[in-house]
Protein backbone atom coordinates (compact mmCIF):
# COMPACT_ATOMS: atom_id res chain seq x y z
CA UNK A 1 0.00 0.00 0.00
CA UNK A 2 2.56 2.29 0.59
CA UNK A 3 4.52 1.70 -2.51
CA UNK A 4 1.36 2.25 -4.09
CA UNK A 5 0.83 5.49 -2.66
CA UNK A 6 4.19 6.84 -3.14
CA UNK A 7 3.67 5.83 -6.83
CA UNK A 8 0.56 7.79 -6.45
CA UNK A 9 2.50 10.80 -5.65
CA UNK A 10 5.46 10.52 -7.89
CA UNK A 11 2.47 10.23 -11.29
CA UNK A 12 1.13 13.24 -9.13
CA UNK A 13 3.96 15.62 -8.95
CA UNK A 14 5.31 14.47 -13.13
CA UNK A 15 1.74 15.19 -14.26
CA UNK A 16 2.37 19.10 -12.32
CA UNK A 17 6.11 19.05 -13.66
CA UNK A 18 5.23 18.75 -17.22
CA UNK A 19 1.98 20.56 -17.23
CA UNK A 20 3.47 23.45 -15.44
CA UNK A 21 6.58 23.43 -18.59
CA UNK A 22 3.78 23.25 -21.41
CA UNK A 23 1.91 26.10 -19.85
CA UNK A 24 2.03 29.55 -21.67
CA UNK A 25 4.54 31.92 -20.30
CA UNK A 26 2.20 34.80 -19.39
CA UNK A 27 2.94 36.09 -15.90
CA UNK A 28 -0.07 36.43 -14.07
CA UNK A 29 -2.57 35.63 -17.40
CA UNK A 30 -3.84 32.44 -16.73
CA UNK A 31 -3.76 29.89 -13.98
CA UNK A 32 -1.13 27.05 -13.58
CA UNK A 33 -2.62 23.30 -13.41
CA UNK A 34 -2.39 22.84 -9.55
CA UNK A 35 -3.90 26.29 -8.99
CA UNK A 36 -6.97 25.42 -11.25
CA UNK A 37 -6.92 22.12 -9.57
CA UNK A 38 -7.47 23.37 -6.56
CA UNK A 39 -10.32 26.09 -7.58
CA UNK A 40 -12.48 22.87 -8.67
CA UNK A 41 -10.93 21.02 -5.49
CA UNK A 42 -12.63 23.95 -3.35
CA UNK A 43 -16.02 24.07 -5.28
CA UNK A 44 -16.11 20.27 -4.77
CA UNK A 45 -15.96 20.57 -1.25
CA UNK A 46 -19.27 22.87 -1.14
CA UNK A 47 -20.82 21.09 -4.27
CA UNK A 48 -19.87 17.66 -5.96
CA UNK A 49 -20.87 18.68 -9.11
CA UNK A 50 -18.38 21.49 -10.87
CA UNK A 51 -20.15 22.75 -13.76
CA UNK A 52 -17.18 25.42 -15.26
CA UNK A 53 -18.95 28.77 -15.97
CA UNK A 54 -18.83 28.48 -19.21
CA UNK A 55 -21.61 26.16 -19.50
CA UNK A 56 -23.40 27.88 -15.98
CA UNK A 57 -26.35 29.58 -18.24
CA UNK A 58 -26.66 26.02 -20.97
CA UNK A 59 -27.21 23.77 -18.24
CA UNK A 60 -30.92 23.76 -16.67
CA UNK A 61 -31.31 23.06 -12.60
CA UNK A 62 -33.51 20.95 -13.05
CA UNK A 63 -30.94 18.52 -15.01
CA UNK A 64 -28.39 19.55 -12.37
CA UNK A 65 -30.29 18.22 -9.77
CA UNK A 66 -31.01 15.34 -11.25
CA UNK A 67 -27.52 14.43 -11.45
CA UNK A 68 -26.76 15.25 -7.81
CA UNK A 69 -29.89 13.21 -6.38
CA UNK A 70 -28.94 10.17 -8.07
CA UNK A 71 -24.60 10.68 -7.28
CA UNK A 72 -26.06 11.36 -3.56
CA UNK A 73 -28.01 7.80 -3.69
CA UNK A 74 -25.03 5.44 -4.45
CA UNK A 75 -24.05 6.16 -0.62
CA UNK A 76 -20.06 6.66 -1.03
CA UNK A 77 -18.46 10.45 -2.30
CA UNK A 78 -19.01 11.16 -6.02
CA UNK A 79 -17.67 13.88 -7.32
CA UNK A 80 -18.57 15.46 -10.88
CA UNK A 81 -16.79 17.68 -13.35
CA UNK A 82 -18.52 19.17 -16.17
CA UNK A 83 -16.00 21.77 -18.20
CA UNK A 84 -14.47 22.32 -21.62
CA UNK A 85 -11.40 20.61 -22.58
CA UNK A 86 -9.38 22.17 -24.97
CA UNK A 87 -5.18 21.56 -25.61
CA UNK A 88 -4.33 24.87 -24.81
CA UNK A 89 -6.45 24.78 -21.38
CA UNK A 90 -4.32 24.17 -17.74
CA UNK A 91 -5.16 20.72 -18.12
CA UNK A 92 -3.69 20.29 -21.72
CA UNK A 93 -7.17 19.15 -22.57
CA UNK A 94 -6.41 15.79 -21.10
CA UNK A 95 -8.97 14.77 -18.65
CA UNK A 96 -6.51 12.46 -16.97
CA UNK A 97 -4.83 15.24 -15.76
CA UNK A 98 -7.91 16.75 -14.54
CA UNK A 99 -7.92 13.64 -12.20
CA UNK A 100 -4.88 13.27 -11.17
CA UNK A 101 -4.54 16.72 -9.96
CA UNK A 102 -8.15 17.53 -8.72
CA UNK A 103 -7.96 14.09 -6.62
CA UNK A 104 -4.55 15.50 -5.47
CA UNK A 105 -6.00 18.45 -4.08
CA UNK A 106 -8.78 16.88 -2.61
CA UNK A 107 -7.17 14.03 -0.63
CA UNK A 108 -10.43 12.83 -0.20
CA UNK A 109 -11.76 8.91 -1.12
CA UNK A 110 -14.22 8.90 -4.26
CA UNK A 111 -15.38 8.12 -7.55
CA UNK A 112 -14.45 11.00 -9.49
CA UNK A 113 -15.73 11.59 -13.21
CA UNK A 114 -14.87 13.96 -15.46
CA UNK A 115 -17.12 15.28 -18.94
CA UNK A 116 -16.39 17.58 -21.11
CA UNK A 117 -19.59 19.19 -22.18
CA UNK A 118 -18.35 19.42 -25.71
CA UNK A 119 -17.25 16.19 -27.28
CA UNK A 120 -16.22 13.87 -24.94
CA UNK A 121 -17.80 11.71 -22.51
CA UNK A 122 -17.64 10.52 -18.79
CA UNK A 123 -13.70 9.35 -17.98
CA UNK A 124 -13.46 8.15 -13.72
CA UNK A 125 -10.80 7.66 -11.80
CA UNK A 126 -11.77 5.65 -8.29
CA UNK A 127 -9.44 6.63 -5.15
CA UNK A 128 -9.49 4.50 -2.68
CA UNK A 129 -12.99 2.93 -2.65
CA UNK A 130 -12.39 -0.78 -2.51
CA UNK A 131 -16.23 -1.40 -3.22
CA UNK A 132 -15.49 -0.10 -6.55
CA UNK A 133 -13.35 -1.61 -9.38
CA UNK A 134 -12.53 -1.74 -12.94
CA UNK A 135 -15.22 -4.76 -13.46
CA UNK A 136 -18.31 -2.83 -12.32
CA UNK A 137 -17.59 0.60 -13.83
CA UNK A 138 -16.62 -0.22 -17.23
CA UNK A 139 -19.80 -1.98 -18.23
CA UNK A 140 -21.59 0.55 -16.27
CA UNK A 141 -20.03 3.39 -18.48
CA UNK A 142 -21.12 1.84 -21.59
CA UNK A 143 -24.35 1.19 -21.12
CA UNK A 144 -25.15 4.43 -19.82
CA UNK A 145 -23.73 5.77 -23.58
CA UNK A 146 -25.67 3.18 -25.02
CA UNK A 147 -28.73 3.85 -23.31
CA UNK A 148 -28.82 7.72 -23.67
CA UNK A 149 -28.14 8.01 -27.39
CA UNK A 150 -26.34 9.94 -29.90
CA UNK A 151 -28.12 13.75 -29.33
CA UNK A 152 -27.57 13.59 -25.01
CA UNK A 153 -25.79 16.20 -22.72
CA UNK A 154 -23.74 15.23 -19.91
CA UNK A 155 -26.03 15.62 -17.38
CA UNK A 156 -28.39 12.53 -19.10
CA UNK A 157 -25.33 10.29 -19.55
CA UNK A 158 -23.70 11.12 -16.11
CA UNK A 159 -27.35 10.67 -14.28
CA UNK A 160 -28.06 7.87 -16.10
CA UNK A 161 -24.38 6.18 -15.26
CA UNK A 162 -24.81 6.83 -11.45
CA UNK A 163 -28.48 5.34 -11.77
CA UNK A 164 -26.74 1.94 -12.98
CA UNK A 165 -24.06 2.46 -10.59
CA UNK A 166 -27.22 2.55 -8.26
CA UNK A 167 -28.48 -1.47 -9.49
CA UNK A 168 -27.22 -4.58 -7.25
CA UNK A 169 -26.65 -6.31 -10.65
CA UNK A 170 -24.21 -5.53 -13.38
CA UNK A 171 -26.32 -4.29 -16.60
CA UNK A 172 -26.74 -6.68 -19.45
CA UNK A 173 -25.21 -5.78 -22.94
CA UNK A 174 -27.84 -4.78 -24.86
CA UNK A 175 -28.67 -7.61 -27.51
CA UNK A 176 -27.05 -7.59 -30.83
CA UNK A 177 -27.88 -9.93 -33.62
CA UNK A 178 -26.85 -13.22 -34.37
CA UNK A 179 -24.03 -13.27 -37.13
CA UNK A 180 -24.91 -17.08 -38.02
CA UNK A 181 -24.02 -20.47 -36.54
CA UNK A 182 -21.17 -21.60 -38.81
CA UNK A 183 -19.40 -22.97 -35.78
CA UNK A 184 -22.66 -25.23 -34.52
CA UNK A 185 -22.93 -26.27 -38.39
CA UNK A 186 -19.21 -27.50 -38.13
CA UNK A 187 -19.49 -29.64 -34.82
CA UNK A 188 -22.26 -31.50 -36.12
CA UNK A 189 -21.87 -32.11 -39.98
CA UNK A 190 -18.97 -34.31 -40.83
CA UNK A 191 -20.99 -35.27 -44.49
CA UNK A 192 -19.02 -34.24 -46.54
CA UNK A 193 -15.43 -32.38 -47.15
CA UNK A 194 -16.78 -29.68 -49.59
CA UNK A 195 -19.44 -28.83 -46.66
CA UNK A 196 -16.75 -28.55 -44.68
CA UNK A 197 -14.94 -26.18 -46.01
CA UNK A 198 -17.87 -23.86 -46.92
CA UNK A 199 -18.42 -23.83 -43.20
CA UNK A 200 -14.46 -22.91 -42.46
CA UNK A 201 -14.46 -20.33 -45.03
CA UNK A 202 -17.87 -18.78 -44.05
CA UNK A 203 -16.71 -18.34 -40.42
CA UNK A 204 -13.30 -17.08 -41.56
CA UNK A 205 -15.46 -14.11 -43.66
CA UNK A 206 -17.65 -13.70 -40.12
CA UNK A 207 -14.89 -13.47 -38.23
CA UNK A 208 -13.10 -10.88 -40.62
CA UNK A 209 -16.26 -8.73 -40.50
CA UNK A 210 -16.36 -9.33 -36.82
CA UNK A 211 -12.92 -8.11 -36.30
CA UNK A 212 -13.68 -4.88 -37.90
CA UNK A 213 -16.81 -3.88 -36.33
CA UNK A 214 -14.90 -4.63 -33.13
CA UNK A 215 -11.58 -2.50 -34.38
CA UNK A 216 -14.30 0.34 -35.49
CA UNK A 217 -16.21 -0.15 -32.07
CA UNK A 218 -12.56 -0.05 -29.77
CA UNK A 219 -10.99 2.58 -31.88
CA UNK A 220 -9.43 4.69 -29.75
CA UNK A 221 -8.35 2.33 -26.95
CA UNK A 222 -8.65 1.40 -23.52
CA UNK A 223 -11.70 1.41 -20.80
CA UNK A 224 -11.69 5.20 -20.33
CA UNK A 225 -11.11 5.99 -23.94
CA UNK A 226 -13.17 8.89 -25.56
CA UNK A 227 -16.65 8.16 -27.01
CA UNK A 228 -16.69 7.69 -30.41
CA UNK A 229 -17.98 10.23 -32.90
CA UNK A 230 -21.16 9.77 -34.99
CA UNK A 231 -20.79 11.82 -38.69
CA UNK A 232 -23.62 13.36 -38.17
CA UNK A 233 -23.88 14.16 -34.55
CA UNK A 234 -23.29 17.47 -32.89
CA UNK A 235 -22.30 18.43 -29.00
CA UNK A 236 -25.48 18.86 -26.74
CA UNK A 237 -23.61 22.12 -25.72
CA UNK A 238 -21.58 24.92 -27.46
CA UNK A 239 -18.72 26.62 -25.75
CA UNK A 240 -20.39 30.01 -24.05
CA UNK A 241 -17.72 31.97 -26.42
CA UNK A 242 -18.54 30.12 -29.84
CA UNK A 243 -22.67 30.48 -29.19
CA UNK A 244 -22.33 34.07 -27.86
CA UNK A 245 -20.32 35.23 -31.15
CA UNK A 246 -23.09 33.27 -32.86
CA UNK A 247 -25.93 34.96 -31.25
CA UNK A 248 -24.09 38.51 -32.16
CA UNK A 249 -23.44 37.82 -35.04
CA UNK A 250 -27.03 36.76 -35.86
CA UNK A 251 -28.70 39.05 -33.80
CA UNK A 252 -26.84 42.01 -35.61
CA UNK A 253 -27.57 40.62 -39.07
CA UNK A 254 -31.02 40.43 -38.40
CA UNK A 255 -31.61 43.70 -36.67
CA UNK A 256 -30.55 45.28 -39.63
CA UNK A 257 -32.35 43.14 -41.97
CA UNK A 258 -35.81 44.00 -39.77
CA UNK A 259 -34.91 48.01 -40.21
CA UNK A 260 -34.82 48.19 -44.00
CA UNK A 261 -37.40 45.48 -43.80
CA UNK A 262 -39.20 48.40 -42.11
CA UNK A 263 -38.71 51.07 -44.44
CA UNK A 264 -39.72 48.59 -47.34
CA UNK A 265 -43.09 48.28 -45.65
CA UNK A 266 -43.72 51.35 -44.90
CA UNK A 267 -42.83 52.76 -48.50
CA UNK A 268 -45.76 49.94 -49.83
CA UNK A 269 -48.74 51.74 -51.86
CA UNK A 270 -52.29 51.11 -50.25
CA UNK A 271 -52.84 47.68 -50.94
CA UNK A 272 -56.29 46.19 -50.95
CA UNK A 273 -57.87 42.40 -50.97
CA UNK A 274 -55.19 39.27 -51.38
CA UNK A 275 -52.22 42.32 -51.50
CA UNK A 276 -53.71 43.62 -47.52
CA UNK A 277 -53.83 40.28 -46.51
CA UNK A 278 -49.86 39.88 -47.16
CA UNK A 279 -48.74 43.12 -46.52
CA UNK A 280 -50.96 42.68 -42.92
CA UNK A 281 -48.69 39.10 -42.49
CA UNK A 282 -45.59 40.88 -43.06
CA UNK A 283 -46.41 43.82 -40.97
CA UNK A 284 -47.01 40.95 -38.40
CA UNK A 285 -44.52 38.64 -38.36
CA UNK A 286 -41.98 41.65 -38.44
CA UNK A 287 -43.10 42.71 -35.18
CA UNK A 288 -43.41 39.45 -33.85
CA UNK A 289 -40.05 39.34 -34.87
CA UNK A 290 -38.95 42.34 -33.11
CA UNK A 291 -40.13 41.54 -30.29
CA UNK A 292 -38.86 38.24 -29.87
CA UNK A 293 -35.02 39.87 -30.89
CA UNK A 294 -35.77 42.28 -27.77
CA UNK A 295 -36.15 39.68 -25.34
CA UNK A 296 -33.57 36.68 -26.42
CA UNK A 297 -31.89 35.70 -24.28
CA UNK A 298 -30.12 32.66 -25.71
CA UNK A 299 -29.20 31.34 -29.50
CA UNK A 300 -32.81 29.54 -30.04
CA UNK A 301 -34.28 32.88 -29.14
CA UNK A 302 -32.47 34.67 -31.81
CA UNK A 303 -32.74 31.69 -34.24
CA UNK A 304 -36.75 32.09 -33.57
CA UNK A 305 -36.33 35.59 -34.38
CA UNK A 306 -34.45 35.38 -37.95
CA UNK A 307 -37.67 32.86 -38.70
CA UNK A 308 -40.17 35.01 -38.13
CA UNK A 309 -38.45 38.01 -40.12
CA UNK A 310 -38.17 35.29 -42.87
CA UNK A 311 -42.08 35.32 -42.75
CA UNK A 312 -42.34 38.30 -43.21
CA UNK A 313 -39.87 39.04 -45.84
CA UNK A 314 -41.73 36.49 -48.15
CA UNK A 315 -45.30 38.00 -47.25
CA UNK A 316 -43.60 41.56 -48.00
CA UNK A 317 -42.51 39.84 -52.00
CA UNK A 318 -45.87 38.22 -52.53
CA UNK A 319 -47.99 41.89 -51.49
CA UNK A 320 -45.35 43.60 -54.19
CA UNK A 321 -46.31 40.54 -56.60
CA UNK A 322 -49.92 41.19 -56.20
CA UNK A 323 -49.48 44.99 -56.58
CA UNK A 324 -47.54 44.55 -59.91
CA UNK A 325 -50.00 41.86 -60.98
CA UNK A 326 -47.42 38.84 -61.53
CA UNK A 327 -48.04 35.55 -59.74
CA UNK A 328 -46.52 34.45 -56.67
CA UNK A 329 -43.10 32.86 -55.82
CA UNK A 330 -43.46 29.80 -53.92
CA UNK A 331 -40.66 30.32 -51.55
CA UNK A 332 -39.55 26.90 -49.58
CA UNK A 333 -39.65 28.01 -45.60
CA UNK A 334 -36.24 26.89 -43.64
CA UNK A 335 -35.21 23.88 -42.22
CA UNK A 336 -37.21 22.68 -39.32
CA UNK A 337 -34.30 20.86 -37.46
CA UNK A 338 -31.92 23.48 -38.01
CA UNK A 339 -33.06 27.06 -40.08
CA UNK A 340 -29.52 28.23 -39.90
CA UNK A 341 -29.09 25.01 -42.59
CA UNK A 342 -31.32 27.38 -45.08
CA UNK A 343 -33.89 26.82 -47.24
CA UNK A 344 -35.90 23.39 -46.99
CA UNK A 345 -35.31 21.25 -50.15
CA UNK A 346 -38.57 19.58 -52.23
CA UNK A 347 -41.43 18.50 -50.69
CA UNK A 348 -41.66 17.98 -46.69
CA UNK A 349 -40.65 15.20 -44.96
CA UNK A 350 -42.40 12.86 -42.92
CA UNK A 351 -40.67 11.77 -39.39
CA UNK A 352 -42.26 9.02 -37.39
CA UNK A 353 -41.65 8.40 -33.70
CA UNK A 354 -43.07 6.78 -31.16
CA UNK A 355 -46.36 6.28 -32.64
CA UNK A 356 -46.22 9.95 -34.00
CA UNK A 357 -45.91 11.44 -37.12
CA UNK A 358 -44.54 14.79 -38.30
CA UNK A 359 -44.21 16.38 -41.94
CA UNK A 360 -41.58 18.87 -41.76
CA UNK A 361 -39.54 20.55 -44.31
CA UNK A 362 -35.90 19.81 -44.22
CA UNK A 363 -32.89 20.88 -46.08
CA UNK A 364 -31.28 18.40 -48.21
CA UNK A 365 -28.44 17.49 -45.00
CA UNK A 366 -31.21 16.45 -42.53
CA UNK A 367 -33.44 14.58 -45.03
CA UNK A 368 -30.64 12.38 -45.85
CA UNK A 369 -29.65 11.79 -42.58
CA UNK A 370 -32.83 10.76 -41.49
CA UNK A 371 -32.99 8.19 -44.45
CA UNK A 372 -29.62 6.77 -43.77
CA UNK A 373 -30.81 6.52 -39.60
CA UNK A 374 -28.46 9.01 -39.03
CA UNK A 375 -28.74 11.93 -36.31
CA UNK A 376 -29.83 14.85 -37.88
CA UNK A 377 -27.56 17.96 -37.14
CA UNK A 378 -29.83 19.94 -35.16
CA UNK A 379 -29.98 23.88 -33.64
CA UNK A 380 -29.04 22.78 -30.13
CA UNK A 381 -30.11 24.11 -27.22
CA UNK A 382 -30.46 24.00 -23.79
CA UNK A 383 -29.65 19.78 -23.20
CA UNK A 384 -29.52 18.45 -26.89
CA UNK A 385 -31.12 19.35 -29.91
CA UNK A 386 -33.97 22.42 -29.18
CA UNK A 387 -36.55 20.53 -29.79
CA UNK A 388 -35.86 18.80 -26.54
CA UNK A 389 -37.22 21.68 -25.14
CA UNK A 390 -40.58 22.93 -24.29
CA UNK A 391 -40.76 26.69 -25.54
CA UNK A 392 -42.48 27.60 -28.53
CA UNK A 393 -39.95 26.90 -30.51
CA UNK A 394 -39.73 23.46 -29.57
CA UNK A 395 -43.49 22.60 -29.55
CA UNK A 396 -44.14 24.54 -33.06
CA UNK A 397 -40.75 23.31 -34.55
CA UNK A 398 -40.21 26.86 -35.75
CA UNK A 399 -43.44 27.53 -37.00
CA UNK A 400 -43.75 24.36 -39.17
CA UNK A 401 -46.48 22.83 -36.98
CA UNK A 402 -49.31 25.03 -36.69
CA UNK A 403 -50.95 28.09 -38.77
CA UNK A 404 -49.71 31.51 -37.18
CA UNK A 405 -46.20 31.79 -35.01
CA UNK A 406 -46.55 35.58 -35.20
CA UNK A 407 -49.65 35.39 -33.45
CA UNK A 408 -48.37 33.26 -30.36
CA UNK A 409 -45.91 35.21 -30.15
CA UNK A 410 -47.94 38.26 -29.74
CA UNK A 411 -49.72 36.22 -27.12
CA UNK A 412 -46.56 35.78 -25.43
CA UNK A 413 -46.64 31.97 -26.17
CA UNK A 414 -42.40 32.20 -26.50
CA UNK A 415 -42.16 33.03 -22.84
CA UNK A 416 -44.43 30.50 -21.54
Amino acid sequence: MKVHKLTALAMTVLVTLLLLLAAPAQAGSTQTPAERAREIATALDKDRLYVDPAYKNALPEKLLTDVRTKANALGYPVYSIVLPLTPSDAFQGKESNVLTLVIDAMAKPGLYVVVDGGSRFPWYTVHELPQLDEERLRPVRQRALDDTGYDAGPTEVLARMYELLASPTLPRAKPTKSTGGGRDTDRDSDSSAGKVALIIVGGLIVLVVLGLVIGLIRRGGGPHAPRRQKTFSIPPHVAATVAAEQRRRLSRETALELTTLGSELAALPTAHGLGLAHQQAALDARQAAEKVLDSSEDLVDVVGAMVLLDKARREYDAAVAVAADRPIDAVPELCAFNPLHGRSAGRKTQVKSDGATLTLPLCAECRRALEHGQAPSSLPGADGPYWHGDDLWARTFFGAIGDDLAGAVSRGDHRS
